[in-house]
């Protein structure tokens, strides 16, 4: 795998994230307690014997950028490194911000040129899976492939979020596109996915075949196609299709747990799927392929009299007296007595509060770090350093969908209530 030039898209605003990405690059946003999303593509080239690896970002990157230089510090025996490298602009080569992610890439050719690699291999940085990539760069090889896409088959609920291909069942070729299609060009798109290992059964379920946005490509063919088409600044949509006709684009099968987790609703739902017993559908328990993060150093958690059924409690927290149900408990999360947690994820956070500066503010009438006591929090996500005061209620108790309010710190998507970062809520609030 030295002959792998891994390059990691940290995506655009993450509009579809806010307010997670209010104050971080989508990439840098909190996972399952203690990792971030883009600990899943790093560990996963790790895993791979990847060491070579670029993230391309330009949104609020300061925090991923410190958390990757703290995290994936590489042997000075090797030459492998996990860098940032954020959108510029220049007067000439780079008049503008990145426009995609084939124009993100485009932009920071001059760079990738000095390595002298075989293959790149480009990857997403919101996506939640565990691959080795050797097996699929070894199916690149053995195609001879100018391009290989990794797909998974999916049902006709979820195929027309994707991009959908169609493949030659001799060569294994891609033949056809669509990015997204709806209706009846849905329907024009469905295959025979038993072709590709599946069994009947598992292939009449899902008969569409879904770009995963993760490719390889030959090093020589990927400068020319973004060289000779300036005006292309999107792989999935633009470069992959255009060059499917005149170059070998291969698929690569992947049937195992994968999900996009860049809006609010995929990310609860991914976060508290951790929780299930006795099999979650992604496990971070494998000493084969672990997924790595930051060390910190913390203490063992507290709890004190505390009731927690099907639940994940991150190291340094501190729960007293209360219920925890179905919820992810991030680093340093402070829950105080009589409390009632259920359905939420709270990301905890960044540092403790000490205990004298904890007890003057209260005396202030200021609210502390964590949760208040006799506070209800039922189907939320509640970002780090956020103080919510005693007897509060965030249950959604309109049943609103969709809702902003960001001067009183909380946003509502798809129903789940989004406690902003350092967000105040006072003593009493019923959300």
């Amino acid at each position: 795998m030295k002959q792998v030039l891994a390059v990691i898209l940290g995506g655009g605003a993450g509009t579809r994230l806010y307010p997670l990405t209010k104050m971080r690059a989508k990439p840098a946003v909190p996972l399952a307690g203690k990792y971030r999303l883009i600990d899943i593509p790093i560990s996963n080239c790790i895993n791979s014997e990847i060491l070579k690896i670029y993230v391309l970002t330009q949104f609020n990157s300061a925090s991923l950028n410190r958390h990757i230089a703290r995290t994936y510090n590489f042997s000075g025996f090797t030459d492998g490194f996990a860098e940032v490298l954020a959108a510029q602009q220049t007067s000439v080569t780079n008049p503008q911000w990145f426009q995609g992610t084939a124009d993100a890439v485009r932009q920071y050719l001059w760079l990738m040129e000095e390595w002298d690699v075989e293959h790149l291999l480009i990857l997403s940085g919101d996506h939640l899976y565990r691959m080795d990539y050797r097996d699929f760069v070894q199916r690149h090889i053995d195609t001879n492939a100018d391009i290989t896409l990794s797909v998974l088959p999916v049902d006709e609920k979820r195929a027309s979020a994707f991009g959908l291909m169609k493949i030659d069942e001799s060569t294994g070729r891609v033949i056809d596109f669509s990015e997204k299609p709806k209706g009846e060009d849905l329907k024009k798109m469905a295959v025979d996915t038993s072709t590709l290992g599946l069994s009947p059964e598992e292939a009449a379920e899902s008969p569409y075949i879904a770009s995963m946005g993760i490719y390889v490509f030959k090093r020589d063919v990927l400068f020319k196609l973004l060289k000779q088409a300036p005006d292309q600044t999107d792989f999935g949509k633009e470069v992959i299709p255009a060059a499917s006709a005149d170059h070998n684009v291969q698929a690569y099968l992947f049937n195992g747990y994968w999900e996009d987790i860049g809006t609010i609703e995929a990310f609860y739902e991914a976060n508290l799927a951790l929780t299930q017993q006795p099999q979650p559908p992604f496990s971070f328990y494998n000493e084969k392929a672990p997924i790595y993060t930051r060390s910190r150093y913390l203490p063992p958690s507290k709890l004190l009299d505390c009731h927690i059924t099907e639940s994940i409690v991150a190291e340094g927290s501190i729960l007293k007296q209360c219920r925890i149900d179905h919820s992810v408990l991030g680093l340093r999360s402070r829950v105080e007595s009589g409390c009632v947690i259920e359905d939420t994820l709270l990301m905890g956070s960044d540092f403790y509060e000490p205990f004298a500066e904890r007890q003057s503010g209260m005396q202030k009438g200021q609210v502390p770090m964590g949760i208040g006591n006799d506070t209800t929090i039922r189907r939320a996500i509640v970002d780090k350093n956020a103080r919510i005061g005693r007897n509060v209620q965030i249950i959604n108790k309109d049943r609103v969908e969709e809702s902003e309010k960001e001067d009183l710190g909380f946003y509502i998507r798809s129903g789940i209530t989004v406690i902003l970062k350092n967000a105040v809520i006072p003593d009493g609030t019923v959300i």
